[in-house]
């Protein structure tokens, strides 16, 4: 049986939340920033959208473009409530629905469309059901088709829908929902750019390029050596389902637990970086946030990773015997990476970085791990449940090392990607 799969996006999510939020920024070009700073717009309003903005994109350059742009700071806990509150409008329509970021999921209708009068009606609710329960100024765009990637491909090409949502008549193809059947493939194909795809980013749309391939419909025809040749066999196999419209992926409903396989955070430094130890401030603060999500999670660490991007790019790994969940060890390893690349010894300038990753690996439930026989050790981890508790009543880094005293305190907010296990943990445990 040929599945009915919907994708649901947000039109222009979080710029929408912040107008939903405060009326006065209704109809005007806002542009939503990162919580540590204004120099990036992370997300357009409509109106700015229309004016040429996007997103990402610098404050200054931006305001080249519209000098009346209203600059707000991102609120993600709030774009998280949000989200959650339409996880439960869409879980009575499917017990399918998958959570593929903050701002879009996926809904398998194949066995309950029937249940509520067909699919366009089962539309219809939705976005009635948004525009009631959650607010008029927040829509979503809706992509229908038989697999997940040509349901995601369609939800992109007649963006945004009206505001307030209009109803949408059975079998019309209306603003903000496009449905793409088997035969109509090879048009859409035909009209698409290679980057609509979910999974080709502007690098592999240059790779693909250099190998001759510059439309949907040639890769759709490229040989399959060819691809592989390009990009190895797991994503030239990817790659060539992609051309011929094929996904045979599952819709994994979102409150079924899965596995973690590592825990990380990425920050951007609000500005150029050059003071080191401010760098190892952050790295430090990091670290305890990762602690705090390894701990919720009931995970230890053997592997710890760090990235630092500025003038120079440096990555690395540290594996260790023990497993460790407490921020002061993590960041013992990303110290000891830090000193090895020699970073102390640079000039100022050599020395800048702008881009931050810790991510740990190798984890193991602390259930199934040994105590230590050291009593130092199990007196550190006393203290740490103690401090653990104040973080919990009173939010996380309430209580803070001497180390990071005079810096900034990076606030933990579910993101974009959603790619928190620790706020994916909670919403299984919610259902």
């Amino acid at each position: 049986m040929q599945r009915i799969i919907l994708h649901i996006d947000f039109d222009s999510f979080f710029a929408s939340c912040e107008q939903q939020f405060d009326s006065s920024l209704r109809d005007k070009p806002i542009g939503v920033t990162a919580t540590n700073g204004r120099t990036c717009i992370i997300a357009a309003s409509r109106e700015a959208k229309k004016l040429g903005i996007k997103s990402p994109t610098r404050t200054w350059e931006a305001r080249q473009i519209c000098p009346s742009l209203i600059t707000v700071p991102a609120h993600f806990e709030k774009y998280w409530e949000i989200t959650q509150k339409f996880l439960n409008i869409c879980k009575d329509y499917s017990p399918y629905v998958e959570l593929f970021s903050l701002d879009e999921v996926f809904i398998d209708l194949s066995s309950t469309e029937n249940l509520f009068g067909g699919v366009y009606k089962v539309i219809e609710t939705i976005k009635r059901r948004i525009n009631n329960e959650i607010g008029e100024y927040i829509t979503v765009s809706v992509g229908l088709s038989y697999n997940k990637l040509l349901a995601k491909l369609a939800s992109g090409l007649n963006k945004p829908n009206a505001s307030p949502p209009a109803s949408l008549l059975a079998g019309e193809v209306g603003r903000g929902f496009v449905q793409i059947s088997p035969q109509d493939v090879e048009e859409i194909y035909s009209k698409a750019k290679l980057t609509n795809f979910c999974g080709i980013g502007e690098r592999v749309k240059v790779r693909l390029n250099k190998i001759g391939i510059d439309t949907p419909l040639q890769l759709r025809s490229a040989p399959l050596d060819v691809l592989i040749s390009e990009f190895k066999d797991v994503e030239g196999h990817f790659l060539k389902e992609l051309g011929l419209a094929q996904d045979s992926r599952e819709v994994i409903p979102y409150y079924l637990s899965t596995e973690t396989k590592s825990v990380g955070r990425s920050y951007c430094l609000p500005q150029n970086e050059y003071d080191q130890r401010l760098i190892l401030q952050n790295i430090f603060e990091l670290c305890e946030e990762i602690g705090i999500k390894l701990r919720r999670l009931d995970k230890k660490a053997r592997t710890v990773g760090l990235y630092l991007g500025g003038n120079q790019t440096y990555h690395g790994r540290k594996t260790i015997t023990d497993h460790i969940d407490s921020g002061r060890d993590i960041y013992g390893l990303c110290k000891t990476l830090y000193d090895e690349w020699g970073l102390a010894k640079l000039s100022n300038e050599e020395g800048m970085v702008r881009q931050i990753s810790v991510w740990t690996g190798n984890l193991e439930d602390s259930s199934n791990l040994t105590l230590s026989l050291f009593d130092a050790t199990n007196k550190g981890s006393k203290i740490q449940k103690v401090m653990d508790k104040i973080n919990d009543r009173f939010g996380d880094h309430t209580i803070r090392n001497g180390f990071v005293h005079n810096s900034p305190s990076l606030k933990t907010v579910p993101n974009g990607y959603m790619a928190d296990r620790f706020e994916r943990q909670k919403l299984v445990q919610s259902f």
